[in-house]
């Protein structure tokens, strides 16, 4: 079964997830179904809240071939490049728009693996993107929150008219 991507303003996309307790097969299933969304987008990565599931998890594939999805429970940055990078971010919870962010270039971050292990990654260009992109769902935070107000408003605006 492939769960259905929440709408923007869903109430779950506005709080912070729950931390994930240890690495079970349910959880294995879920990465697995959220691999399917984030195909079936397609995109480079994607957080439970986004599906409706409020724990810390997130998988992120930016690989050219694809097939490359890391799979995070709990993930934190622990190091961000002072290098900025723009990208062209959008939401499938708020299709139709996007907006330029500029976030670190190179993160490295901690988080538990599929197996339950600790594991810390450096991310670069993309994958960094992608990553800090999904943390911020897992804030309670979506991309558009990282625009000024008028910014924003004008694209949750033009949102509702597509």
């Amino acid at each position: 079964m492939t769960r259905a991507v929440l709408p923007w303003p869903h109430p779950v996309l506005r709080r912070p997830a729950s931390l994930v307790e240890e690495v079970t097969d349910e959880i294995r299933a879920l990465w697995g179904e959220m691999i399917e969304v984030m195909e079936a987008m397609p995109g480079v990565g994607l957080a439970a809240p986004q599906i409706g599931v409020p724990l810390r998890l997130a998988v992120v594939d930016a690989s050219e071939a694809r097939g490359q999805a890391v799979r995070m429970a709990n993930p934190e940055i622990l190091h961000a490049s002072v290098q900025l990078r723009e990208h062209e971010e959008a939401s499938p919870n708020l299709p139709g728009v996007s907006a330029v962010i500029a976030r670190p270039r190179a993160v490295t971050v901690r988080y538990l693996d599929e197996r339950g292990e600790v594991v810390e990654r450096d991310f670069v260009a993309l994958w960094a993107t992608s990553v800090q992109h999904q943390i911020d769902h897992l804030d309670g935070r979506m991309y558009f929150d990282r625009l000024s107000r008028t910014k924003r408003d004008m694209l949750i605006r033009k949102a509702r008219k597509a």
